[in-house]
């Protein structure tokens, strides 16, 4: 069997899975719904997560029903403690998809689609907020990222959930006038957000904070100053995770990746960003702020090659199929 590495991003809104050889050559990949075993349980995420390999084996022109890969490198939300690890791990074993088997926090996916070798700090922050690191001597640092209980903030869902607070308390008096009002009440077609709310509490509309999450970039990019201190404090939190990171591993002092991702700092251009690379460059003056230019299923496939010992190219020729893809998408 030509060694193959199967590649799995597990997020929390979607699944993409790719199997690519040892030269890096995509032979298939498959996009799917988000399967965390934090919200289906690990049986029925795994049953996501098989029928999307045996779909991309069926279009690699690989015999779906045993082993199809030398390696799986699978990269999922959810994976935050140690014991999560090793539970999903042991399912990943069971499915028979390949001889050795990978599982991490798909965190690291995103640092390893960020670097050329897997060193530095990644942040993510899409439906939550993450961080790991990786230092040169191979130490690492991350946070459980459990929510509000591990000390977390952040998030498309803890920031759209901000934005229908402050809306509420502008309208009822307990809060400052902010434009987040009338963009709140336009985002649920109601008259008021009183009763956008009652809709809510009653089910006749389903809440959706991370909706209201784009909602609040673009009141914030008006320029209302309500909507504007909370991007403010997700820059702060997103280069105090950084450089709490930093820190631990000793590396405030060199010239390492800090590697943004996520569809919250991914879709709003320059504004974190930007503030980011300025706020963290003044205690990690060296520290090369960017964000990821393809899909994290790219690092998981990259983490699955260096398990395998495939050549450089291969990581070139891989990035390079991701890449043309973007610029064509």
């Amino acid at each position: 069997m030509t060694d193959r590495v199967l590649a799995i991003d597990g997020g929390n809104s979607k699944t993409a899975v790719a199997l690519v050889d040892v030269d890096g050559r995509v032979l298939a990949q498959v996009r799917g719904p988000g399967a965390s075993p934090q919200h289906l349980g690990v049986a029925r995420s795994l049953e996501v997560f098989d029928r999307l390999v045996r779909e991309v084996a069926g279009r690699a022109g690989v015999a779906g029903g045993g082993v199809i890969a030398t390696h799986t490198a699978a990269y999922l939300a959810g994976a935050d403690l140690p014991e999560e690890e090793r539970e999903l791990r042991a399912a990943v074993e069971a499915q028979g998809w390949s001889g050795t088997s990978a599982v991490g926090n798909d965190t690291f996916a995103l640092l390893r689609a960020g670097t050329a070798d897997g060193i530095g700090v990644a942040v993510v922050c899409g439906a939550g907020i993450n961080c790991v690191a990786v230092a040169p001597d191979g130490r690492t640092h991350r946070f459980p990222a459990l929510g509000h209980i591990s000390g977390d903030w952040g998030g498309g869902g803890h920031l759209g959930s901000e934005a229908l607070w402050l809306a509420v308390r502008a309208e009822d008096g307990r809060g400052e006038p902010t434009a987040l009002l009338d963009a709140v009440v336009a985002h649920y077609g109601t008259a008021t957000v009183a009763e956008a709310v009652r809709r809510l509490h009653l089910g006749e509309v389903e809440f959706d904070p991370n909706a209201l999450c784009p909602v609040l970039f673009e009141v914030a990019a008006g320029g209302d100053a309500v909507a504007r201190s909370v991007v403010d404090r997700l820059v702060e939190e997103v280069v105090l995770l950084a450089r709490v990171s930093l820190t631990r591993l000793e590396l405030l002092a060199e010239p390492v990746d800090v590697v943004l991702g996520g569809g919250v700092l991914t879709g709003t251009g320059g504004v974190v960003v930007d503030a980011v690379a300025a706020r963290l460059g003044a205690v990690a003056p060296v520290a090369r702020v960017r964000v990821v230019d393809v899909p994290p299923v790219v690092g998981a496939a990259l983490l699955g090659l260096d398990a395998v010992g495939a050549s450089p190219g291969a990581e070139s020729r891989l990035r390079a199929a991701y890449e043309s893809e973007v610029r064509v998408g």
